[in-house]
């Protein structure tokens, strides 16, 4: 399938320029004419889209709870694995030397493609056009959330508990880091201050090391 009718069929549209359409799956290996600042368009446009239809379909939502049913769709690793279930990475164009070096399955590459094609919709098909692509790249997604899937991250509850029984914040501590720069890990010790609770945790980066450590505190308070 070439990359048109890859797109009409995903996105329920065509792009009247194939120039722009290349230029959106171009990774910034191609060279200049890559898809960076599309991707720049795209993550706008994503965010507004889906900002509206959260606003319009949870009236009774706050403010935070919009923010997070928002992130949990338009999350980098929330994109990537919607950009894997297209087989985007089929018509992903990468530099001369990149084909065997893994760059196509590349979370964060997947993902600001992804949004790199919104932008190039917007350019040649216009925002409505644009609405249209991502309600149905998206349907689903939205049509199954609900506001009692909501959490606050648990850095932001552990501080709350904290924070209600007057207790002072708690101290999160780089223990380790290992791996090469495109693949770090961490190890992150989360310790409150009277020294009652701490625990560790490991992650891809300090924050979710730090969000992980700081869950393993909550459960041991009783809040899990």
């Amino acid at each position: 399938m070439n990359a048109q009718r890859w797109l009409e069929a995903h996105f329920g549209c065509r792009l009247q320029k194939d120039a722009l359409l290349r230029q959106a799956l171009s990774h910034r290996s191609v060279g200049s004419e890559n898809n960076e600042r599309l991707e720049f368009l795209g993550d706008a446009v994503l965010d507004y889209v889906i900002s509206e239809a959260l606003y319009e379909r949870f009236p009774e939502a706050d403010e935070g709870q919009l923010s997070r049913l928002r992130v949990s769709l338009v999350k980098g690793s929330a994109l990537a694995k919607l950009a894997a279930e297209i087989e985007l990475a089929d018509h992903l164009l990468v530099g001369a030397g990149q084909n065997h070096s893994g760059v196509r399955q590349r979370s964060s590459v997947l993902a600001d493609t992804l949004e790199a094609l919104l932008g190039a919709i917007v350019l040649d098909q216009g925002v409505e056009a644009c609405r249209q692509a991502i309600f149905r790249i998206f349907g689903e997604r939205l049509d199954s959330l609900s506001l009692d899937q909501v959490r606050k991250d648990p850095k932001t509850r552990l501080q709350e508990y904290l924070q209600g029984r007057h207790r002072p914040l708690p101290h999160y501590r780089l223990v380790d880091a290992w791996g090469e720069d495109h693949n770090r890990s961490f190890r992150v010790a989360c310790e409150l201050e009277d020294g009652t609770e701490r625990a560790e945790a490991e992650g891809r980066s300090r924050r979710a090391a730090e969000q992980a450590a700081a869950g393993l505190v909550l459960q041991s308070l009783g809040q899990g």
